[in-house]
């Protein structure tokens, strides 16, 4: 999992949370430019080129740099804008299948870092077809090289400035609420419940990016990821908040959930009440909407 490389600095009132300056947004813009250029795809030399698009991060980007015509097809966790439901669904970016990507015949594949099977990858990229992995790092750099990397691979360089210029300052105002805060929130991610147990979200997780990005601290560490955590560690945690995606289906969590789970009613914050939930691809997705995501949950753990 990606983290910050060191180039943001810290924000004082000594809860040691890292915050992006405007300055070093920018300074990382010119690294992220050299990502997508290694793979040196001549767009040019096509008048309409058909792309594949593989993370909904990458999908959010191409449409908001004015590329979404070029979709020709996504995963499944590219669901926004809305106008992107209308393409073939290539499955789940870890479970891929290349016959069906391959299928649409795609000039490019743009991807977020982690797609798989690794055996599904190494086909595609068997058959001719530029395959472009963008960064993946969970800060606000992360999103910004995305971006410029992403307007890279399709020679929309231009249109990637302005855009990365405009998350930016999305991203300083972010760090400004951030700054405010003087007694930051602890905050559990719960991203399901497994028989009973609690799948957390660790160090170097989007939820632990994102979080981090709110002006909120991390209830739980000395693991990365994803994991399932004991009741004694939830415990333990003892969060002020408990934050959880909110998406349908089967895996979808309620407030309902959390009390009927133990180690999760014991906590300061279900006894609070103080449970979130929050569209799941805004919240973890690290794309350009990312400040927005920053933002809200800023709103939601401190009010305002």
């Amino acid at each position: 999992m990606g983290r910050d490389d060191g180039t943001l600095a810290p924000i004082g009132g000594g809860n040691g949370v890292i915050r992006p300056s405007l300055a070093s947004l920018h300074l990382g813009l010119i690294a992220g430019l050299g990502v997508a250029a290694l793979a040196t795809f001549a767009l040019a030399d096509t008048p309409k080129p058909r792309i594949v698009s593989l993370g909904g991060s990458v999908t959010e980007t191409v449409v908001a740099l004015g590329a979404g015509d070029l979709l020709v097809g996504r995963d499944s966790t590219s669901n926004y804008p809305e106008s992107v439901l209308a393409l073939p669904d290539v499955g789940y970016i870890r479970a891929l299948s290349p016959e069906g990507v391959l299928s649409l015949t795609p000039d490019l594949i743009l991807s977020e870092e982690g797609a798989g099977p690794v055996e599904a990858v190494a086909v595609l990229q068997a058959g001719g077809i530029p395959f472009v992995t963008m960064p993946g790092s969970f800060s606000a750099q992360g999103v910004l090289d995305k971006i410029t990397s992403v307007a890279a691979a399709l020679n929309l360089e231009a249109e990637g400035a302005a855009l990365a210029d405009k998350t930016a300052a999305g991203f300083a105002k972010a760090a400004t609420r951030a700054d405010a805060v003087t007694a930051p929130q602890s905050v559990l991610f719960v991203i399901s419940l497994q028989g009973g147990r609690v799948m957390a979200g660790g160090e170097g997780s989007s939820a632990a990016g994102i979080i981090a990005l709110a002006g909120g601290v991390n209830a739980v560490s000395g693991f990365e990821g994803y994991k399932q955590i004991t009741d004694e560690a939830v415990i333990a945690a003892a969060p002020d908040v408990i934050l959880m995606m909110d998406r349908g289906g089967d895996l979808a969590l309620s407030a309902e959930d959390v009390q009927a789970t133990p180690a999760l009613a014991a906590t300061p914050a279900a006894k609070a009440g103080r449970i979130i939930r929050m569209d799941g691809m805004l919240l973890l997705g690290f794309g350009p909407r990312t400040p927005n995501a920053a933002l809200a949950l800023n709103a939601a753990l401190y009010g305002g």
